[in-house]
């Protein structure tokens, strides 16, 4: 069982940024990926970005590339989503989700064990 606990959401303006975590505790040692998924109201769940453990290798959703940023800290046990030159669009529900077989996957069917999310809200 893991448990996955997010912060960091808030309400920007455009062009603002913010760094979102997620602390993992529990039987995390068989955690092969994990990643920020985000919901906005009348659209598909999306991957923003998965990262994979054991290789370090990143995934980035088209619309997030060069501006957002994923990283783990294996000290902390936490995975962060710095998001820079946030745009309107980006506003939704992030979700960190954990995955204990792999690969690292864009489907939010495949990862097993998901937070409670934290809003991000950017205005114009």
């Amino acid at each position: 069982q893991v448990t996955l606990i997010e912060s960091g959401g808030g309400s920007v303006e455009a062009g603002g940024s913010l760094n979102l975590s997620c602390v993992a505790s529990g039987y995390i040692a068989r955690i092969v990926c994990m990643g920020w998924f985000r919901d906005a109201p009348g659209e598909e769940p999306e991957a923003a970005a998965t990262f994979e453990i054991s290789s370090g290798q990143t995934y980035y959703a088209d619309s997030a590339k060069g501006r957002f940023t994923i990283s783990r800290d294996a000290a902390k046990k936490t995975l962060y989503l710095q998001m820079n030159d946030l745009k309107p669009e980006d506003t939704a529900m992030y979700y960190c989700a954990a995955d204990y077989f792999g690969p690292c996957s864009r489907i939010s069917d495949e990862y097993d064990y998901w937070g409670q999310g934290t809003q991000v809200t950017v205005s114009s």
